[in-house]
């Protein structure tokens, strides 16, 4: 297991923000996994998750009083069958997409240029250019901190709806793989899908600046970023923080933005 003690935040969050943390650990599989939380439950500590942290706004003073477990080791990804991928938590989901496609399956071209992780995707119920996690997820395995156990969750019970899951709802479970179920279909063909989404996504998206992506959830029957842009707020900054001239759904960080300019 990696330990960093008193690591920068700003380097483990796609804002680029964030102070130092009292301590980083990083188990090398899931079995040491649930041994530190063991231990640490032996001493009252709960371990807060992290991925890419890729949806997190890291404050500026750091964490003092978190014990932070990295899923950054977590990166077993393998066909079950012909049409099922087994990955744990820590795969990016950018990489997941690019396993499917080389193994001739199709449904994740959507996850292609999301940077989170897997783990991170399946309590939020990840998703983009219409296609969800929900729609090829068949199970997914969490580990349950207040019971110290490990359970697999098929995916009509996991709750999932928009942007959120049970995962998300239920305080202590620590997702560590799925199985997902796809189609198979020719490589080419879902490489060309995907390179068509990469490309919407560098013509709409500020990929060259710093951000937690498209940070607001959609309200029903509008759009954030069009109620953004009417409220006059496209391009507006305080500090180095700024909503984007390119698409006003995302907050981007100019260069220098601390966690209260982004707030």
């Amino acid at each position: 297991m990696k330990l960093l003690e008193n690591e920068l935040l700003s380097a483990h969050s796609s804002f680029r923000i964030g102070g130092p943390a009292r301590v980083i650990a990083s188990p090398s599989d899931v079995t040491g996994l649930t041994k530190l939380c063991d231990i640490l439950r032996a001493h009252h500590i709960a371990p807060f998750m992290l991925g890419n942290g890729t949806n997190i706004l890291f404050p500026d003073e750091g964490l003092n009083n978190l014990f932070l477990v990295s899923t950054e080791k977590l990166q077993k990804v393998c066909l079950l069958s012909e049409d099922t991928v087994y990955a744990e938590a820590g795969v990016s989901l950018a990489r997941l997409a690019a396993f499917a496609q080389e193994n001739g399956l199709a449904g994740l071209e959507f996850a292609g240029g999301i940077p989170g992780t897997l783990g991170g995707g399946c309590i939020m119920n990840a998703g983009a250019y219409g296609g969800e996690l929900k729609d090829v997820i068949e199970s997914v395995v969490f580990f349950y901190v207040p019971g110290q156990a490990l359970y697999e969750l098929p995916n009509e019970d996991c709750s999932f709806g928009y942007r959120q899951s049970y995962f998300q709802k239920t305080p202590g479970c620590l997702v560590v793989s799925a199985v997902l179920r796809l189609k198979p279909d020719q490589p080419e063909a879902i490489a060309a899908r995907m390179q068509e989404l990469a490309e919407k996504r560098r013509s709409k998206q500020p990929l060259d600046l710093p951000s937690a992506g498209s940070a607001f959830r959609r309200p029903e029957g509008h759009f954030a970023a069009a109620l953004i842009e009417q409220a006059g707020l496209k391009g507006y900054a305080v500090g180095g923080a700024q909503v984007s001239e390119k698409h006003s759904g995302f907050v981007v960080n100019r260069g220098g933005a601390t966690s209260h300019d982004v707030y």
